[in-house]
């Protein structure tokens, strides 16, 4: 006789009922919906160290990412069924469509995003809507879910409750009447055909666990011969099967899991046999524990009250016991004083909850990730399903090889963690915020080839992405992650790379884009411990390359070219100033020199050339200012003189602001504007000066407040110490030549 127990997974209430059934039925042979591939994994979640939530990871071995997850929780009938079937020697296996079958074509999204589905999410979305929304209307609930768990979660009975959802969803598939896709007709063929098999094996009692919804499907059973049709010319991929630890917040639907529920946590507290019978004062007692523990007010006699306020709840609602709904409300009037913000703590950490699964050693992996769980057991680093912000010293030898993992990580695309830059700590601290998701393990599986261990695998994936770049920028950042990573194998392969695609790169924008990392790394490897002085050859021929092209890359640049240009000169220059190379910084100097000297160059560079040989003390303020009279002379074009301005005032004030000579160049040149060139030139001085902050807006509106004693004396005065006069005494004959004798002034 075949039992069909048709369940919502991941139900507590389904649970007990399905391990109720399994004692009164007593069955030889207990099937379950699921992948047969992992059959033979199925006496590992007997072993003590097997901690749900876990989960069923089935992949093709040429293509990783191509692969669907098969989630448990302690509460998940199928899980229950499971280990009960275990516990009483009885066969257990699993019934559903082989994946060897169905990821020949994985879901398109899946693959670009380079994540796996879950086994239940494909039937979510070929039926529609979920059909317990449809009755949960219906019936005058909220959703499915809610609708589900008052009634059935909550009625703890044997066979009838199963004989009840049978009827229940036989009339939901009728009255729908929607045609099956071809992958569910062919799901619930091969379970139709696994029965048969296991009826002609010999099995009398056959307990099923399976989706409410494919139960009808599996009662009234069509021929053998028409099954067989429907899965006539299945394709075949090869496939693999492994455990791996799962979390709660990703058997959410929120999270994208098509059989999701939407509070695993709340779920795992009425399964804990700690609260069976305590179910609302024990809750309430974890709501004031997590409250307490962020400083929030919560007290005993606050428990007391919010149990009560959801027992009365429930009663005036008709229903015997309070469930999730009656809590949230008697939490957020009592302890929450009707806020949202405590009820958002928790609902992420008691309703979904923050829990991570655990597999035992026996399970079968691969060689990278035993490696990882080797150095995270060495490093005193478990992955947690709860984010954490982590304060790494990196002047401690553990710190630092805690550091150097993650970044190993992050070079196999595992985003672990993530580096916050944090202010005043100082070049020896890292802030990194940490949270373990599922899916890297799958990703770990993808760079299984790449290595055994986690430091083969990033140096692997290191290698692999210089070989394939095209372009420099795509190298100099990649420089600063190995040596973070301290990968000493990489190291130099990948500068030879960077050194020979930087011979061939001529463009001297990406030469200069190339600059601030390798810089950074030169300038600050030794606080990480890492040999940096390969880069140093690397850094001069960029540099050399750099000064030799400059002149002839700024040439005749439109406006929007010449301001990434000046963005580049400025990382450039500071990069090199950081590293404080007297031979590089000279060579650097004299290419500025000769690209702000340059004709026909756009004003944008050529003013901001002459402000940072300024600040770099090159050149003189009186230098600088006999340059600004020039730019700023009737003959200059007016944009051209604007574009000057802006390029070299960009970046701070303080210098017009204390120097007269400059103010008042700067107020000579715009008060001797015509109308007309005042409104050409307006809308870049705006941009110009609005770029400031406002503190420096006020510091220039008080200077011009104040004024100058004269103008042109400033000007004639910051002229005026630079004029040679042996050398305009020459050129006086040549004047009285052109212009003749002087006349008397009483001539006629």
């Amino acid at each position: 006789m075949v039992h069909l127990l048709g369940i919502r997974h991941h139900g507590p209430g389904s649970a007990r009922s399905v391990l109720a059934a399994l004692a009164e039925i007593g069955p030889d042979l207990v099937l379950l919906e699921g992948p047969p591939e992992a059959d033979e994994l199925l006496p590992l979640a007997a072993l003590p160290g097997m901690e749900p939530p876990v989960a069923l990871l089935l992949y093709r071995p040429d293509v990783p990412q191509r692969g669907v997850f098969y989630p448990f929780a302690e509460f998940s009938p199928e899980w229950q069924a499971l280990r009960w079937a275990l516990a009483a020697d009885v066969p257990v296996r699993f019934m559903d469509l082989p994946q060897r079958h169905q990821l020949v074509d994985a879901p398109a999204q899946a693959e670009e995003n380079g994540e796996a589905p879950s086994a239940d999410e494909d039937d979510v979305l070929e039926r529609g809507e979920d059909p317990l929304d449809l009755v949960a209307r219906a019936a005058g609930a909220s959703d499915g879910e809610a609708w589900w768990e008052q009634t059935f979660e909550r009625r703890h009975a044997g066979l009838e409750v199963f004989a009840a959802v049978q009827e229940l969803m036989t009339a939901v598939r009728l009255e729908l009447a929607r045609p099956l896709s071809r992958r569910e007709a062919r799901r619930e063929a091969w379970m139709r055909q696994t029965i048969r098999e296991a009826q002609r094996g010999g099995a009398q009692r056959i307990a099923v666990v399976c989706g409410a919804w494919h139960v009808p499907a599996l009662a009234q059973m069509p021929t053998a011969k028409s099954d067989a049709e429907t899965l006539k010319g299945l394709p075949k991929a090869a496939v693999t099967a492994a455990w791996i630890p799962w979390t709660y917040d990703r058997l959410t639907a929120a999270s994208g899991y098509g059989a999701g529920v939407h509070s695993p946590g709340y779920y795992g507290h009425l399964w804990d046999p700690a609260a069976r019978g305590e179910v609302a004062l024990r809750w309430m007692a974890r709501i004031a524990q997590l409250l307490r523990a962020e400083d929030l007010e919560s007290s005993t006699a606050s428990v007391v009250e919010a149990v009560r306020l959801a027992e009365a709840t429930s009663a005036l609602r008709g229903q015997p016991v309070p469930g999730l709904a009656e809590f949230r409300e008697a939490a957020r009037a009592i302890f929450c004083f009707g806020g949202d913000a405590p009820m958002q703590l928790i609902r992420e950490r008691l309703e979904v909850g923050a829990v991570l699964g655990r597999i035992p050693d026996e399970a079968p992996q691969v060689p990278l990730q035993r490696d990882l769980q080797r150095e995270q057991k060495r490093l005193r680093l478990p992955p947690e399903a709860l984010e954490r912000t982590l304060e790494l010293d990196l002047r401690k030898p553990n710190d630092l090889e805690r550091s150097q993992l993650l970044h190993r990580l992050g070079l196999l695309g595992i985003g672990w963690g993530k580096v916050l830059h944090s202010r005043g700590k100082g070049t020896f601290r890292e802030t990194w915020r940490l949270r373990w998701q599922p899916e890297f393990e799958i990703q770990l599986v993808e760079a299984a080839p790449l290595g055994h261990t986690v430091a083969e695998a990033s140096a692997g994936a290191v290698l692999r992405a210089a070989t394939e770049a095209s372009a420099l920028a795509d190298l100099t950042g990649l420089v600063e992650r190995v040596l973070l990573a301290e990968l000493p194998a990489a190291v130099e392969p990948l500068l030879q790379r960077l050194a020979s695609l930087a011979a061939l790169t001529g463009e001297v924008t990406h030469l200069l884009a190339a600059l601030p990392p390798l810089v950074q790394v030169l300038r600050y490897g030794n606080v990480r411990q890492t040999d940096s002085e390969l880069l140093g050859p690397v850094v001069t021929g960029l540099v050399a390359r750099s000064c030799v092209g400059l002149v002839p890359a700024c040439a005749q640049l439109n406006d929007e070219s010449a301001a990434e240009m000046r963005g580049h000169l400025d990382a450039a220059h500071a990069a090199l100033v950081t590293l404080a190379d007297d031979a590089l910084l000279a060579d650097w100097r004299a290419a500025l020199q000769r690209l702000g000297d340059s004709a026909g160059l756009h004003g944008l560079l050529a003013g901001r050339c002459a402000r940072l040989l300024l600040d770099d003390g090159t050149r003189s303020v009186e230098e600088t200012s006999l340059r600004l009279s020039r730019e700023l002379s009737r003959a200059a074009a007016p944009a051209q003189a604007a574009a000057w301005i802006e390029g070299f005032v960009s970046g701070g004030v303080l210098l017009l602001i204390h120097r007269d000579e400059l103010w008042g160049m700067l107020d000579v040149w715009l008060s001797g504007l015509s109308a007309e060139h005042f409104t050409e030139i307006l809308p870049l001085l705006r941009r110009t000066f609005g770029a400031f902050s406002a503190a420096e807006r006020r510091q220039l509106g008080d200077r011009a407040r104040r004024g100058s004693t004269s103008p042109a004396a400033a000007l004639s005065a910051s002229v005026e110490n630079d004029v040679d006069l042996e050398r305009a005494r020459l050129v006086l004959p040549l004047l009285r030549t052109l212009l003749g004798p002087p006349v008397a002034a009483d001539s006629p």
